[in-house]
């Protein structure tokens, strides 16, 4: 046989058996408002700590996969996060302000449907109200992403395994005049933990909030106290009720790198960036362990407060810049690890991305 033939043939067989692999556990992580700049915050900040100049890499700066995402919604160049959530969780562009809408008013289906249809574990999980634009992207639909209570109400329908965030917006609606969603939530089938532990092997159908309600969100990291639930706690608490033979999907947010980059708090939004890559060094452990059966995609919906690093304060090893108080229109990064983790490099549009882990999955998008 021709030697030129032969060697075509081993590469296609090596091509034909990398792209048959799919991943069975797929992790998601979106750092809400978490641009280069953040992340290169962070890592100077971790640094600066040990006395060096430069950056020290967080868990995913080390991902071998990067690339860059284009965030614009359907009606404007800077999105607003449901828009940028539906773009992330159905693939579709929608205008600002709605989740899962389309332009024509249809109603979309974001790939977590698609995949626990397929036979995946699904969870969605938060730092923040888990009725809020990003976690809402992947489970609900609304024509006003300040629609909580509808949100909330959608939850149950999906019959998802595990959700996890701070708690609910306006658990009894805008006026206080509603059933208590928490209720509603249970009578449905969900049972509500408050400690991270007990969300274990063997329990479905999972709600996990903080132990005492401190509002819909999570405290900082700076603000946390010991007994106060973390992002890495959700993760390793998503692993245990999600793993199973037939594989997973989850989505896990970093919703407060957003938050305190609307109030240009650089050395918070620093420490929300870190507690972030905390949370995905749980899921770096479990690739770890199945490194021929996981992907691990982290990337943001866009960017928070126009951030930069600059030196014009004496008294700081470095200082912080802001364009604005709201988002910017600038492309976000996207790492990725494990099995067809090659599809998430180079430049791509934030629609892209949900086709792609769909792709990856063998799930027709």
């Amino acid at each position: 046989m021709n030697k030129k033939l032969i060697l075509y043939l081993v590469i296609l067989l090596a091509t034909l058996q990398v792209y048959a692999q799919q991943p069975k556990y797929v992790f998601l992580f979106i750092g809400d408002g978490m641009g280069l700049t953040q992340v290169s915050a962070a890592e100077a900040f971790l640094s600066d700590r040990d006395n060096i100049i430069g950056n020290k890499y967080l868990s995913f700066s080390y991902f071998p996969v990067i690339g860059l995402c284009t965030t614009f919604s359907a009606d404007a160049y800077v999105t607003c996060s449901s828009a940028a959530a539906t773009a992330l969780a159905s693939g579709f562009k929608i205008n600002n302000g709605m989740v899962n809408i389309s332009p024509s008013g249809d109603t979309l289906r974001p790939i977590t449907y698609k995949l626990r249809d397929a036979g995946y574990k699904i969870g969605v999980a938060t730092t923040v109200g888990i009725n809020h634009a990003t976690p809402a992207g992947f489970y609900a639909a609304s024509g006003k992403r300040s629609d909580y209570y509808s949100i909330a109400e959608q939850l149950p329908h999906s019959g998802f395994n595990f959700f996890a965030g701070g708690g609910f917006i306006s658990p009894k609606g805008k006026k206080e005049d509603r059933a208590d969603i928490h209720e509603y939530i249970t009578n449905a089938g969900y049972t509500i933990v408050r400690n991270w532990q007990d969300a274990t092997v063997g329990k479905d159908k999972i709600i996990l909030f903080q132990a005492e309600d401190k509002g819909d969100a999570l405290p900082t990291a700076i603000q946390r106290k010991p007994d106060d639930l973390t992002l890495p706690q959700i993760t390793e608490a998503a692993i245990r009720v999600l793993e199973n033979e037939q594989g997973f999907f989850v989505m896990l947010e970093g919703g407060q790198i957003d938050w305190t980059c609307h109030s240009n708090e650089g050395v918070t939004a620093v420490h929300e960036t870190i507690d972030f890559a905390a949370a995905v060094q749980v899921a770096v452990e479990f690739y770890k362990k199945y490194p021929k059966e996981t992907l691990i995609i982290v990337t943001a919906d866009h960017e928070t407060g126009g951030m930069s690093i600059n030196d014009e304060d004496d008294d700081l090893p470095f200082d912080f810049g802001w364009t604005t108080k709201g988002h910017t229109g600038v492309a976000v990064p996207i790492y990725a690890i494990g099995v067809r983790s090659e599809l998430f490099g180079g430049k791509m549009d934030n629609t892209d991305i949900p086709k792609r882990i769909c792709k990856a999955m063998g799930i027709n998008d």
